[in-house]
């Protein structure tokens, strides 16, 4: 399966790498060596709004590493269909983790992520934690 790399699990790696000590990172990768791994559309903008991410080359070195999953109209249909399930329960969840969990369910795709609690509310989802 492939896997979508949530911000925040891009971002623990590059605390970790900063720091010289990649140990969690280092195993989850180990541990899935076999699986694919990308970033969408909109974690490439929530990277870009990080300090950490600017000049314009950190963010292009940030996300070099994964391919980037483009934006589609199925993508926005899906958007919708989460989003009034969702709602429907009175759980919405933020917006961006929306479209990050529409990109993954077109691309039948899992979320790698520390968020779990939001992105574990999206029925039919695949979340993995590290």
């Amino acid at each position: 399966m492939g896997l979508i790399l949530d911000t925040n699990f891009i971002i623990a790696a590059e605390r970790e790498a900063r720091h010289g000590v990649t140990e969690t990172i280092d195993r989850f990768f180990l541990n899935r060596a076999s699986e694919t791994f990308c970033i969408t559309f909109t974690i490439a903008g929530e990277l870009a709004c990080g300090k950490s991410a600017s000049p314009k080359k950190d963010w292009e070195k940030l996300c070099r590493p994964y391919p980037t999953l483009p934006w589609s109209s199925e993508i926005s249909w899906q958007y919708g269909e989460i989003y009034r399930a969702l709602s429907a329960k009175g759980q919405l969840i933020g917006a961006n983790d929306m479209w990050i969990a529409a990109t993954a369910l077109v691309n039948d795709m899992g979320v790698v992520t520390n968020n779990a609690d939001e992105f574990g509310r999206v029925p039919g989802l695949a979340v993995v934690t590290y």
